[in-house]
């Protein structure tokens, strides 16, 4: 409704009640029983005329008033704040009019991921004794390993004692093996126990250990191996280098399942849930989707964007998915199996409440305040209010909605005029 339109309503609205006003009798009854008919607008009632015609306001034609009738009120089996309007006037206005339909309701939730390492997979090498660094095997980062590959020989003088001792200790068994005493072979056996978790506690292999008792021979060096299969993210050692006990070696990587970081705003976070579908596609392999899903949500937002992390799970056995990679993330919720769900743009937000217009045929709209739900692609789901199958108007809904609220205000004009007269007539 433009300016123009609005100024004519009010003027309209002015004449309407000073007309009223001039026409009602001493006592305050209205006099259109013994006067001459009343004609007026359906569509605004401040419209009057002494003969029939049409709206200047709108265009339709005027109706006359029945016989002890206001003007203001509404007929027979009308809803509050029903109007009425001309079928040539509502093509004019473009009303298009949806179906409230009953249907399961989802959404997919949009966003930027990033790539990173799954955590849970990834392993750092270190050794528990001090030495030199005799032989690099690993000798730079992003070299992909096997799990039991050789990373480096070490020379340390408490390796090569220990297994010294270990041989010894072997030895002095076998001596006693052959004709002992029972206490004695025990306390042998003791002995070459210790000494044998000595080397195990400093991460000597089961084979390495097999060797030493086959050669009988102490070897100057100890090989350090890959304690699992992956990528070398990172390598802080070198040819030669002198190193301390826990001082780190290597840090290992399993990409071959990875996690993606996304952030969901607030008004998003309803939709997720752990274990629910999630979507990866990359720039650089357009057409190819990765799927995954959430599985983990923290419990805190970022203060300066609002926003919550979302971690996903995804395999990558052709390690394509590239840790700092960017990728777009589509995530797969279900709220409800079975909603009620009206078209977005046939909600009316004034703020405190939201309304539609329904069309309940032959002309005749009416305004229902209805209860919102989830808002999915488009759609509003309806958790009070509404049923499936109504039918509600979808476009030029508020100019429905403004005359409905003006029919209602003219209503109580009305009303008011009437309870007052009587009381200036006394007065």
């Amino acid at each position: 409704m433009n300016s123009k339109t609005i100024v004519v309503t009010i003027l309209a609205l002015i004449v309407g009640v000073g007309l009223g006003m001039w026409i009602a009798g001493e006592d305050g009854s209205a006099t259109q029983e013994s006067g001459p008919s009343v004609h007026r607008c359906p569509m605004h009632p401040t419209v009057v005329s002494d003969r029939p015609g049409s709206c200047p306001i709108c265009g339709m034609d005027l109706v006359m008033d029945q016989p002890g009738g206001s003007g203001h009120e509404a007929d027979h089996g009308e809803e509050a704040g029903e109007v009425r309007i001309d079928p040539s006037t509502v093509q004019n206005m473009g009303v298009r009019i949806g179906v409230a339909e009953r249907r399961p309701l989802s959404r997919t939730v949009r966003t930027m991921g990033r790539v990173d390492y799954d955590e849970t997979g990834m392993t750092d090498v270190n050794t528990k004794v001090t030495g030199w660094v005799e032989k690099l095997h690993v000798d730079f980062t992003g070299q992909e390993v096997k799990k039991g590959q050789p990373l480096l020989d070490i020379y340390s003088p408490e390796l090569v004692a220990a297994q010294e001792e270990y041989i010894t200790a072997l030895d002095y068994v076998r001596r006693l093996e052959a004709g002992a005493s029972a206490e004695a072979l025990d306390g042998a056996k003791a002995l070459l126990s210790a000494a044998r978790q000595r080397l195990m506690y400093w991460d000597i292999a089961e084979a390495q250990i097999a060797d030493l008792e086959r050669t009988r021979e102490a070897k100057r060096t100890m090989t350090i191996h890959s304690p699992q299969e992956g990528v070398v993210v990172h390598r802080a050692v070198f040819d030669g280098a002198h190193i301390e006990a826990g001082e780190h070696l290597y840090r290992i990587a399993d990409l071959s399942r990875v996690w993606v970081y996304a952030d969901i705003y607030e008004y998003e976070l309803p939709w997720i849930s752990r274990g629910q579908s999630a979507e990866v596609v990359l720039s650089y392999a357009p057409g190819q989707v990765f799927k995954g899903a959430v599985s983990y949500i923290y419990p805190f937002l970022e203060p300066k964007t609002r926003t919550a992390k979302v971690r996903m799970i995804f395999d990558n056995p052709e390690l394509q998915l590239k840790p700092e990679m960017f990728a777009t993330v589509k995530i797969l919720s279900e709220v409800s199996k079975e909603a009620v769900v009206v078209p977005a743009e046939a909600v009316i937000r004034t703020g405190e409440r939201s309304v539609v217009i329904l069309d309940l045929g032959e002309g005749r709209f009416s305004p229902r305040e209805v209860s919102l739900g989830v808002e999915a692609d488009d759609v509003f789901e309806v958790t009070g209010g509404l049923q499936g199958g109504e039918r509600v108007v979808v476009s030029a809904q508020f100019l429905i909605d403004s005359e409905s609220n003006l029919k209602a205000a003219l209503g109580n004009i009305g009303a008011q005029h009437e309870t007052s007269a009587p009381m200036q007539h006394r007065h």
